[in-house]
């Protein structure tokens, strides 16, 4: 007979913890099954621990840079080995924080792989390779996503890598080469080379940081090549010889072929979702294209099975992993949540000169037939990233000529990862251009900038 619950959830990343939280708070009996650290890939090997690096290297820059702000110090080193301790210790104590939630909700954990099993069930297998029952009414899957691999560069954890041993490496390589530049990629471009690796990026696309909008891409593709930063876009990696000391990189662009030299090739080509093992044919769960089938309130097929995350429709974002467990579990508990809205998701990227953005690119806004209102923000003109001596950069607004609905907010520079917020709740709310420029903006802050690009889209800019 297995021990029996409410809501099992297996996975205990930010999707899969707070659905736990979640369901406990509306009472539930609830157990989380988790076959590694609590708080899955985002706390331990993913948000949090990469956002440490970054930090550091942005303390480095700093240091570097303190002339420039009236300040003499001495010759600054960077202390490769202790960057990394810093930021495993940030992941531990992160991890640490949901064993306390957990705790403190009176959630039962349960170590080990969990599979489905027919009639509610869920089989664990703990690292001894013990196997235990547990039934419950409602089976909530979370189990994230890993590096996905080309078939032509495996990943061998030694010369070519992906991002978890990336944040572990023992020494600084001399040379790296990145595959990919999305929002993996170009972070640990801006870690190592600031670090002091030469880093060349080779992506597919024609732009680097391919989701966001052109300008943006084309904003940090100068800032990196500043930073000294190699960029190949509209190239592709073909293969990789790792014969030698190190790995002889070839890599086609157009009909010419070069081959690249470097100590390390790191691949950030995407995320692969772990939907092996799980149990999904045994039960029937209906999947497309590597993905689980949800509804609205992400019920699978299969009545009390859901699935939330990186493992169904949407962006493999930690914020969107979160809200969908929140969304599931209020559902399941007669609540009525209201569905997510997958157009109005802010995306962050966390290199220097920081990424946030949400809504329609302003391509993809033409495509979509606008008319379109645009006005842009440079830094530049700013008096708070004047004093901070952060003055690369804009803010980006894309209204609708016709209703003044705000379609696009796409911004580069420091700290915008805070401030994308504001457009989010401003969408949400359906606020018009007019409407941002009448909410007062505090001065002097990067987050005026907003509402001096709106201003610049109506005609009525004061500080350009």
């Amino acid at each position: 007979m297995s021990t029996k619950f409410d809501v099992i959830v297996i996975g205990s990343g930010p999707g899969g913890y707070v659905a736990a939280i979640r369901a406990s708070q509306l009472g539930k009996k609830v157990a989380v099954v988790e076959k590694a650290e609590l708080g899955g890939i985002c706390l331990n090997w993913g948000c949090i621990p990469t956002k440490a690096l970054l930090k550091s290297a942005q303390v480095y820059e700093y240091i570097k840079h303190a002339k420039e702000y009236g300040i003499n110090v001495g010759n600054a080193e960077a202390d490769f080995t202790a960057v990394v301790k810093r930021s495993r210790d940030v992941a531990a104590g992160m991890s640490k924080g949901v064993q306390f939630l957990m705790k403190k909700n009176k959630i039962e954990i349960i170590a080990g792989f969990g599979k489905l099993v027919k009639g509610k069930q869920v089989e664990v297998t703990d690292d001894k390779g013990n196997k235990s029952l547990y039934g419950a009414d409602h089976i909530i899957l979370a189990t994230g996503g890993r590096a996905r691999e080309l078939p032509n560069v495996k990943i061998d954890n030694n010369k070519i890598i992906g991002y978890r041993k990336a944040m572990v490496l023992e020494s600084k390589p001399e040379s790296m080469v990145i595959m990919g530049s999305g929002a993996i990629g170009v972070e640990f471009a801006y870690f190592y080379a600031t670090m002091g690796t030469k880093v060349t990026i080779v992506e597919y696309l024609p732009n680097i940081v391919p989701v966001e909008d052109e300008e943006i891409s084309k904003q940090l593709e100068k800032e990196y090549k500043k930073m000294g930063i190699n960029i190949m876009t509209g190239a592709a990696v073909e293969s990789v010889d790792t014969a030698g000391k190190g790995c002889k990189v070839t890599v086609k662009k157009g009909d010419a072929t070069e081959v690249i030299e470097c100590d390390i090739v790191l691949s950030a080509v995407g995320v692969a979702t772990n939907l092996e093992g799980i149990g999904l044919e045994d039960v029937g769960v209906a999947t497309d294209k590597g993905r689980v089938l949800v509804d609205d309130y992400y019920k699978t097929n299969i009545p009390g099975v859901y699935a939330i995350g990186d493992i169904v429709k949407g962006p493999a974002l930690a914020h969107v992993a979160s809200h969908e467990g929140i969304i599931c579990v209020e559902k399941i508990a007669g609540l009525n949540p209201e569905p997510m809205d997958y157009g109005n998701i802010p995306g962050c990227t966390y290199c220097t000169p920081e990424i946030a953005s949400v809504g329609l690119t302003e391509k993809a806004a033409k495509e979509k037939g606008y008319e379109l209102k645009v006005g842009k923000f440079p830094f530049s003109a700013s008096g708070k990233a004047s004093a901070a001596g952060a003055k690369e950069g804009f803010v980006k607004v894309i209204y609708d000529a016709k209703y003044g609905e705000l379609l696009g907010v796409h911004m580069i520079g420091a700290n915008v990862t805070e401030m994308i917020a504001e457009a989010v709740v401003a969408r949400k709310l359906e606020a018009t251009g007019h409407e941002i420029i009448n909410a007062v903006h505090p001065h002097p802050t990067m987050s005026e900038a907003i509402m001096e690009a709106t201003a610049a889209a109506y005609g009525e800019v004061i500080h350009l």
